[in-house]
């Protein structure tokens, strides 16, 4: 009998925030955590999340990266509020549409994980600056539930970055932390941590993301 083939490590996981709040989130976390994937902060913008993560696949071992976008976002339904959670059915931007892996499964994770914590799903529209009053019910008619500035550009970026050696699609998913809403809207960024619970919520979401990776790890059927 010969001698067993290696098997290729399995694909990792990489986490996509901009700020160095949300990247202090996850990092926080992931502290005792053991493998809890790499978390990497693109900076502020599409155009810095697009060259982040096209550059972060590009490294040795990350062609079959699962690719998770998180962070802080706006919503745009009358009635939610700072805390709920957003999970992406799909990213949309002026590049396209990209659909999102295992949505129902992150969401349930979520709500297992933050037990009390309003989970939303729906379209999750992109932006290149921070969206206010008229504009947000603009994107709200468009069937988006929330706005942020990284997610579209980096599921763009990583669905066309080159793919797992097997030639399957990668998994991608966005899951957001609201803190901004149409009845709460938000002055400036830097009062999230003193003012709202957001920053805590952020912390709390790696068991989840990890359940989504774990998931597409597994054969599609």
């Amino acid at each position: 009998m010969g001698a067993p083939r290696d098997r290729p490590p399995p694909a990792p996981l990489l986490i996509a925030c901009a700020l160095r709040i949300e990247r202090a989130a996850l990092r926080g976390a992931a502290r005792g955590a053991g493998d809890c994937g790499t978390v990497l902060r693109t900076g502020m913008g599409p155009r810095a999340a697009e060259r982040a993560v096209t550059r972060a696949l590009e490294r040795p071992g990350m062609a079959g990266a699962a690719v998770l976008a998180t962070g802080f976002c706006a919503g745009l339904v009358p009635g939610m509020h700072p805390g709920d959670l957003v999970v992406a059915d799909e990213t949309r931007d002026p590049h396209g549409t990209v659909p999102c892996t295992g949505t129902r499964l992150l969401a349930e994770a979520l709500a297992l994980a933050l037990p009390g914590r309003t989970v939303h799903t729906g379209a999750l529209t992109g932006s290149d600056h921070v969206v206010r009053g008229q504009e947000r019910a603009q994107l709200r008619a468009t069937g988006a539930v929330a706005v942020d500035m990284e997610s579209a550009a980096t599921l763009w970026a990583a669905t066309r970055a080159a793919g797992a050696p097997s030639g399957e699609v990668r998994p991608v998913a966005a899951v957001r932390v609201i803190v901004d809403a149409p009845e709460h809207e938000l002055v400036r960024i830097g009062t999230v941590r003193g003012g709202i619970s957001a920053f805590r919520v952020l912390r709390a979401l790696l068991p989840a993301f990890h359940d989504w990776h774990r998931s597409s790890l597994l054969p599609r059927r």
